[in-house]
């Protein structure tokens, strides 16, 4: 039987490096961008590394109660060049810098973005060709949505054809396992321990910020940063 593994995951803010191990990890990557956009969650922010230590990097929305995350708009059209300039600010000295800006500056200095699934989505996307992970990525609006969440998600992966189902590890206190068991279907969890350390722009070492500050400071070593690709 062929394996085919799929994750399917809201989309974030220039995610940390544990999102990139989930997409390096499957065949296919579902962005699941059709459910209720939390506030003050990764949908919209990250941390970046600063002199100080960490600190929010937050696009500003407009947000209504009960939206959708795609529905989401963007409330400061200056947002990408204010973005950038922080970015620039706290890590222009990265030994890497200049090397893995260029795709980046191109996201923020270019064409305007007002959506917030579409801005994620793109800079994902970048992400993704700069580290080198071609897995394919697909969107959840294709998809049924009048079925309980565990039910809508098991739909996916037979629409896909999958035969493993992997996500983060606080699905663990909410996901129905059994009905992925009961289709013969393998449920899995990513494994966020013991990511080695790297050399950081503040004395106090955090995992828990944006993959571009593994790429601004690793470089051409980013990739041995992620468990995926050193498996």
């Amino acid at each position: 039987m062929t394996i085919k593994k799929v994750a399917i995951l809201q989309s974030n803010y220039i995610p940390w490096k544990g999102y990139f191990d989930i997409i390096n990890s499957v065949d296919e990557f579902v962005i699941y961008d059709d459910v209720q956009f939390t506030k003050n969650d990764w949908r919209n922010r990250n941390q970046i590394m600063t002199p100080q230590g960490k600190s929010w990097l937050t696009v500003p929305v407009k947000h209504q109660t009960g939206q959708l995350i795609y529905e989401v708009e963007v409330s400061d059209p200056e947002w990408q060049s204010k973005h950038w300039e922080r970015l620039k600010q706290n890590y222009s000295k990265a030994p890497f810098f200049k090397d893995f800006r260029e795709p980046f500056e191109s996201f923020y200095r270019g064409e305007k973005i007002h959506n917030l699934s579409l801005a994620n989505l793109k800079l994902i996307s970048a992400v993704n060709i700069t580290l080198g992970i071609s897995t394919n990525i697909s969107d959840s609006r294709q998809y049924r949505r009048d079925l309980a969440p565990s039910e809508r998600l098991l739909t996916i992966l037979k629409s896909l054809g999958g035969t493993e189902y992997l996500s983060g590890p606080a699905a663990k206190s909410y996901l129905d396992e059994s009905i992925f068991i009961e289709e013969g279907i393998k449920v899995s969890f990513m494994n966020y321990e013991n990511y080695p350390t790297y050399s950081q722009l503040s004395q106090e070492f955090a995992h828990d910020v944006t993959i571009l500050d593994v790429l601004f400071n690793c470089g051409p070593e980013a990739r041995a940063q992620l468990k995926s690709f050193t498996l």
